[in-house]
């Protein structure tokens, strides 16, 4: 797993801003990396001060693809998916949060460090039927 990790440092590290739009795109939607997007985006801040609003941007822009992924996929299917996979009743408090507080029920898990669940609020956000661009604008502000 240590050569793994390396590797994507190394890839990423070489590319640059679209490598980074690529890790955070894995991390966002099937594959967990957890702070690896921040600490490639310190690594090339600090070789490239200049560009840091792009590589801020292009984690950014990999986050909120990756979420999309995972989001689409719930809308299309994920309520199937979380009554296999949860207690019943659960799908069901999870949904009120959204329709309680709205996206602030993604915005605040998009917030938290890891291990915070955030990929399971992902889901949910599909199952409720977010709408796609307050679905989006959500993501990019917590994530940016």
């Amino acid at each position: 797993m240590k050569s793994f990790i390396s590797w994507i440092y190394g890839f990423a590290l070489a590319i640059g801003g679209p490598g980074l739009f690529a890790i955070a795109f894995l991390d966002s939607s099937f594959v967990s990396l957890p702070q690896i997007n921040d600490i490639l985006v310190v690594l090339m801040v600090t070789q490239n001060k200049a560009w840091m609003p792009y590589y801020a941007a292009m984690a950014t822009l990999g986050s909120i693809a990756g979420c999309y992924v995972i989001y689409y996929l719930a809308n299309k299917g994920g309520e199937a998916f979380l009554t296999k996979r949860l207690r019943a009743g659960h799908t069901e408090r999870a949904l009120a949060l959204y329709k309680r507080h709205g996206l602030l029920a993604l915005i605040v898990p998009a917030l938290l460090p890891p291990p915070a669940p955030f990929k399971l609020f992902v889901l949910m956000a599909g199952v409720a039927e977010v709408p796609p661009v307050k679905f989006v604008a959500a993501i990019a502000v917590a994530r940016g």
